[in-house]
């Protein structure tokens, strides 16, 4: 590996840029909802287990290899030749990823900018994308009324059809992909170019960067939870997302759903954290800080110096992930705050308004907004926030992408703008891709939140969509054998026996 590599500047640049890179919309939007789904305060159970068990020795297994190796994830798995393929992979994967996150990234600048109206236009049933079974959430009269508006196939609340007609322009299907939503393409467009911007010189420049969008997202997250709890029926929603049903535990799903959750929220296996690491100076001590469990017959001890007669964890990699989780737990607060205050305004169970994915940040949110005083404040802090959350994982997500190609050619790279307009290049590339996420078909929520393929459980995807999600789920994992079985038979010399 070449020594010349560029390195973090400071130590707790390491720290800020880990912290953002895996403090994003996972915990705003999928925690809260997977936890209140999966048995409460019940779920934290098989949560814990998997963050001490699985995510905490894998994250630093994976800072570790960057940092002993000295290269980023194309390149690091060096060490096993067999499994190089494995390099490939990870930046495959990156690639799509970055792509649709950036999408993401789009609606909550499209929601951002419409907060700012003089009226909320997802309030309103007059607009040119409503229909004549539009009605206003919050204007019926009962109970009764609000769950039979919901449940009705003819109703459809204004909030809604903001979302799938005024934003994303819903097409019947993905026969039909229509027209590029040209809102949405000023805000994909706009995305990428800060994108660019707070990346272009590389992570010097990046460090600087990160310390605004990892610390104001969690200062807004405080301020809305501390506004959530002031609300009437605040409690009422804290108590339905923490309410402790223990018999969930017996369901493998809910298991399956806490594993899922730790290894999406720590952005494991991406290759960003072995990218992280290898920006460390070689002598760093990993082990700083490091809690050393002693032999048996010993009392434990905590020590400042690493030992080779004692095994330990980092400290580092420990506070981080308490930020992280945390994070996720206290998100849970403020949303859920808010949701008990909207069920309560309605008269209907939280259920009835409790969603995940998109649904809870584009529907469910916006529904409360109309709810509050001063929704136009609160709408801009919070479609910000989510911004701004996403903005520095977008930022880890493309700094490994970069340096996969930088360690493949390092010395073209050396030569003044290179960096800076291959950067530009792939900026260019992916925005291009991502064109076809703001067009009338859901594409990305088709691909992303795979199931059986259907939209809102009533549009069933044919069978050439299914196909085609294959084939992007496989044009990444296919490189770990494709590269195997070719440096096993065609590259290395001598017998299969040798």
């Amino acid at each position: 590996a070449s020594n010349s590599r560029e390195k973090w500047k400071k130590k707790i640049d390491f720290a800020f840029s880990i912290a953002g890179g895996f403090v994003g919309l996972g915990n705003v939007w999928r925690f809260p909802y997977l936890c209140y789904k999966n048995g409460g305060g019940a779920f934290l159970i098989p949560y814990v287990l998997f963050v001490v068990l699985g995510s905490l020795p894998v994250f630093f297994l994976e800072v570790t290899i960057g940092q002993y190796t000295n290269l980023g994830s194309a390149l690091a798995m060096r060490m096993v030749p067999v499994m190089k393929g494995i390099g490939i992979s990870l930046n495959m994967i990156n690639y799509y990823i970055n792509v649709y996150y950036a999408v993401i990234l789009a609606w909550a600048l499209r929601y951002f900018f419409a907060s700012m109206a003089s009226e909320l236009p997802w309030s309103t049933c007059g607009n040119s994308w409503n229909t004549r079974n539009c009605f206003i959430f919050g204007a019926l009269s009962n109970a009764s009324d609000v769950i039979n508006a919901t449940n009705s196939s003819l109703r459809i609340s204004s909030v809604r059809e903001y979302w799938e007609r005024g934003v994303l322009g819903k097409s019947a299907g993905i026969h039909e992909i229509g027209s590029i939503q040209w809102e949405l393409l000023l805000c994909l467009l706009l995305t990428w170019v800060v994108l660019y911007f707070c990346i272009w010189k590389g992570i010097g420049w990046t460090s600087k960067v990160v310390y605004v969008t990892a610390t104001l997202p969690l200062v807004m997250l405080l301020v809305l939870l501390v506004r959530g709890l002031t609300l009437d029926g605040a409690r009422d929603g804290i108590a339905f997302y923490l309410r402790p049903d223990i018999a969930r535990l017996s369901d493998v799903q809910v298991w399956l759903d806490a594993a899922t959750q730790v290894f999406y929220s720590y952005a494991l296996c991406k290759g960003m954290m072995i990218t992280m690491g290898s920006y460390n100076n070689y002598h760093y001590n990993s082990y700083r800080c490091t809690l050393y469990l002693a032999p048996p017959s010993q009392k434990p001890l905590i020590k400042v110096t690493p030992s080779l007669n004692y095994h330990g964890i980092s400290m580092d990699c420990i506070a981080l992930s308490i930020l992280n989780s945390g994070v996720s737990f206290v998100s849970g607060f403020a949303i859920f705050a808010i949701l008990g205050f909207m069920a309560k305004e309605q008269g209907v169970d939280i259920k009835y308004v409790a969603e995940s994915g998109p649904g809870l940040a584009f529907i469910a949110y916006p529904k409360a907004l109309t709810l509050l005083p001063m929704p136009q404040f609160w709408g801009c802090l919070f479609f910000f926030m989510l911004f701004l959350l996403g903005l520095d994982s977008e930022f880890v997500g493309q700094e490994t992408l970069m340096s996969a190609f930088v360690d493949l050619k390092p010395h073209w790279f050396k030569k003044p703008w290179r960096r800076e307009m291959f950067l530009a290049f792939l900026h260019f590339t992916q925005f291009l891709v991502g064109l076809s996420m703001i067009t009338n078909v859901l594409l990305y929520l088709s691909l992303v939140y795979y199931k059986t393929l259907t939209y809102n459980k009533t549009y069933v995807y044919p069978p050439w969509a299914i196909g085609l999600c294959w084939v992007l789920s496989m044009s990444s994992l296919v490189w770990i054998p494709i590269y195997a079985i070719y440096l096993f038979f065609i590259k290395t010399e001598g017998s299969y026996k040798e």
